[in-house]
């Protein structure tokens, strides 16, 4: 397998009336986003998968493996509060057929830097295709040190470790991550294109955002690779706007369904209970109207 690149948005997880997986529409949105031209397809918390029983983590992966069918790469989500479950999801991942598997640490003890580090040497030494360490500080907190990345990369190789690291500053610590490991580190920002622009310059190879607007974020980083300094700017501000509106987990969850509905991905736009933020008339205005705006630029 070559090296993970270019754009890889994390599935949305659709749910039927009867709070099950939707897999016809989870198909369907599959389908979508390659044909929008993504590079490949994450499962990872906008996902919801911290909602989802160990049973549906599974059956999310490998419906997602399976409908994929080679066209793409895989990323699937494995991080979980014991390491044994951790390694147990990730040699799932494997066995199916995943490219990559991605871990956050354990949430629910504040945990010291060599436990963290012992956890993701387990999930590494378990398998053969590549780890992509999150630092998922943005939704839960503490960050994960720079040196926790240099000391994986430096024991296992940057073909078998890939970083997602979110901690603010995002731009300064992608800087000192790229100089700490001698610009070996291999980078997808999680920012949902709100950092795309600044975080590109900084030689990051990949980003992971939402699936509400595959279409933009291809064209984003297409028009960056080629250098089109105006139309970076042109899409860039519209997906920033768009972002700015996704304040919390939850909110992005909520905004990722009502676009997908919109655009006649999605049917409805069930979420897994309970949650802490509903959209509101004026939210939903400006979500279709930057919509709106963002699809002329994108054409």
């Amino acid at each position: 397998m070559g090296s993970l690149t270019g754009v890889y948005p994390v599935i949305s997880t659709p749910f039927s009336d009867s709070d099950e997986i939707d897999v016809a529409i989870l198909q369907r949105e599959i389908d979508w986003l390659i044909n929008c031209g993504v590079d490949g397809l994450t499962i990872a918390m906008v996902s919801e998968v911290l909602r989802l029983s160990e049973s549906e983590r599974r059956t999310l992966a490998e419906i997602t493996v399976s409908h994929a069918a080679g066209r793409v790469p895989v990323i699937t989500s494995v991080g979980a509060e014991t390491t044994r479950l951790a390694v147990a999801y990730a040699q799932h991942a494997q066995e199916i057929g995943a490219s990559a598997v991605m871990a956050i640490a354990p949430m629910a003890v504040a945990l010291p830097d060599e436990q963290i580090t012992t956890y993701f040497r387990h999930i590494i030494e378990s398998i053969d295709i590549p780890v992509v360490v999150q630092d998922a500080s943005g939704y839960l907190g503490r960050a994960l040190p720079i040196s926790l990345y240099v000391d994986l990369i430096d024991n296992y190789g940057a073909d078998r470790v890939y970083v997602k690291p979110e901690a603010a500053p995002i731009g300064q610590r992608l800087s000192a991550l790229r100089d700490a490991s001698d610009a070996r580190a291999r980078v997808f920002e999680g920012t949902g294109g709100l950092m795309l622009v600044d975080s590109f310059s900084r030689g990051i190879v990949g980003t992971m955002p939402g699936a509400e607007m595959p279409w933009a974020l291809v064209a984003l980083w297409r028009a960056l690779e080629a250098r089109e300094e105006q139309r970076i700017s042109q899409i860039h501000g519209l997906i920033a706007a768009l972002v700015s509106l996704q304040t919390s987990l939850d909110s992005f969850i909520a905004v990722e369904k009502h676009m997908l509905v919109r655009q006649g991905i999605f049917t409805h736009t069930h979420r897994r209970q309970p949650v802490g933020f509903e959209l509101d008339t004026e939210t939903i205005a400006a979500v279709d109207r930057l919509t709106d705006q963002l699809l002329d630029a994108c054409s």
